[in-house]
């Protein structure tokens, strides 16, 4: 009788990615004649040589653990329902630790200045007492807040918190395309990436050193901590949320837990003796600092918005003696706005007197006429953003746009040129994504999570979100985007294999 051997599944991904295509974009694992940039060179060695069959089954299991893991987004209006299970593709994008330490400096450069800016803005405003920042540009803003003039937020920080997005050009440059500083929101999405990757394929980080996320929560606390008022010992920290309704409802119970602080409504919270006091089965508890996920116009009906019911009565009364610190604190979305951010250069130069790091793209202000004729000759090649919308909502993609559709959005510019900028359309860089059973180039961009307090703080890579749909620009989750772990290498890339990481699991808005 004969003995027959059954030969092992040939490596077919080796196919997969010789058939893999650039298209002429910068992908961010291979370079144009398709091998693989040195930093991703482990990875996509390791991924060619699996089994057939054998990445989908990964991606099958890291689906069924973001499912049990209850990792969640609520999206307003979908006809499915409100609550999804978060969008992940098992491809990482990985990040050199030379390019980050650039990106490191430029963000800091940024988020000192805005952060000067915004004070300066509630107080003497010198720098549009010297022309280079237009007085009609604050008086015309929808998120500037009369209301918040005179403010002294505790230890002179107005954005604890930011998320700037960045892009990838075709010639490989990184920009700002935005800068989020009300309600920045994804955060806890880079962390259970990191924690799903390392459930579903633990392998693959071996022969890698990669920074670290998990200590993000207690980095988040840390700062929080040190904004208390002056001569609290112990402070007590809470996350006041909107509900269980709100997009990123999911992300403000994990970091509360992560932190091992109190989530809390409006309704939770009460003004007792000049103080903020939490609602608790043993009285009232005071506390000291809020991290809020709510709107500005909603954080105390007597001051903004009398309607809301999401916020506290006389909070910012309180806010105001000192008597509690709030983050980010209210106001800061004046540099939230997508006009001013074309003044981002200038502001740095202003401020710091240093030219700027990491490059604006380059931005068309709607309500400088000259600007706006231009754009208006020019809706075909360009991209149309409001000012102060976010989530990817509002935006006209010219060259993509329908003849009809230039025309509406001409209109709107006309009748409200200062709610408008245009930008030029970037080819932003792509990332191999898992497609069927083969691997196709998705765009993306990066979100990297700024924290301020005694230091800066900048979370090594952030969240890299993908539009999943083939073609698509638009990365955010509400629109069919997803997300991607963000690999940021140790000393310059590849090592003698050892596990850096335990597969072990830890215990455990603004779009």
């Amino acid at each position: 009788m004969m003995k027959t051997t059954i030969a092992p599944p040939p490596p077919m991904n080796e196919l997969a990615f010789s058939e893999y295509k650039t298209d002429g974009f910068f992908d961010e694992m291979f370079d144009d004649r398709g091998v693989p940039r040195p930093p991703a060179s482990v990875l996509a060695s390791r991924l060619k040589s699996l089994a057939a069959g054998e990445l989908n089954r990964r991606q099958k299991a890291a689906d069924t653990a973001l499912l049990n893991m209850g990792i969640t987004f609520n999206v307003y209006g979908h006809e499915a329902g409100t609550e999804k299970i978060w969008p992940f593709d098992l491809i990482p994008r990985i990040i050199e630790s030379k390019e980050w330490r650039f990106i490191e400096e430029g963000l800091k450069q940024r988020i000192r200045a805005l952060n000067m800016f915004i004070a300066d803005m509630y107080h003497e405003r010198k720098i549009v007492r010297d022309g280079v920042f237009p007085e009609y540009m604050v008086q015309t803003s929808k998120c500037f807040l009369n209301r918040c003039a005179g403010l002294k937020p505790p230890k002179g920080i107005w954005c604890h918190i930011t998320g700037t997005d960045l892009v990838r050009d075709a010639d490989g440059t990184v920009y700002v395309l935005e800068d989020n500083l009300r309600c920045p929101s994804g955060v806890s999405y880079v962390l259970e990436n990191r924690e799903v990757m390392k459930r579903t394929f633990p392998q693959m980080f071996d022969g890698l050193s990669i920074l670290p996320v998990e200590d993000y929560p207690e980095q988040l606390l840390k700062m929080l901590q040190y904004i208390a008022p002056e001569g609290t010992r112990e402070p007590t920290v809470v996350v006041l949320t909107p509900g269980v309704y709100n997009s990123a409802y999911f992300e403000h119970c994990f970091l509360a837990q992560q932190m091992g602080v109190e989530l809390v409504q409006g309704r939770d919270l009460v003004i007792s003796d000049g103080y903020v006091c939490m609602r608790t089965t043993q009285g009232l508890k005071r506390v000291d600092v809020i991290y809020r996920r709510i709107d500005d116009d909603f954080l105390d009906p007597l001051t903004f918005r009398p309607d809301s019911a999401l916020g506290v009565p006389g909070l910012m009364d309180v806010y105001r003696s000192g008597r509690v610190a709030l983050a980010n604190a209210p106001g800061t979305g004046i540099a939230d706005d997508k006009a001013v951010y074309a003044y981002v250069p200038a502001i740095i130069k202003y401020y710091l007197g240093e030219e700027i790091k990491l490059p604006n793209v380059p931005t068309f202000v709607c309500a400088e006429e000259k600007q706006r004729s231009h754009v208006l000759a020019n809706l075909d090649k360009l991209v149309v953003k409001p000012t102060n919308e976010s989530g990817g909502y509002g935006i006209m993609l010219g060259p993509h746009a329908s003849h009809a559709e230039r025309e509406a959005y001409r209109e709107r510019i006309v009748a409200n040129p200062r709610n408008y900028v245009a930008q030029p359309m970037l080819s932003l860089s792509r990332v191999p994504t898992i497609v069927g059973d083969h691997l196709e180039g998705r765009h993306v961009d990066l979100r990297p999570y700024i924290l301020y307090g005694e230091d800066i703080y900048i979370l090594p890579g952030g969240l890299t979100r993908v539009a999943l749909v083939k073609g698509s620009l638009v990365v955010n989750s509400s629109q069919g985007g997803g997300s991607k772990d963000t690999w940021v290498l140790k000393n310059g890339g590849p090592r003698a294999p050892h596990h850096s990481f335990s597969s072990k699991g830890r215990s455990s808005e603004k779009e």
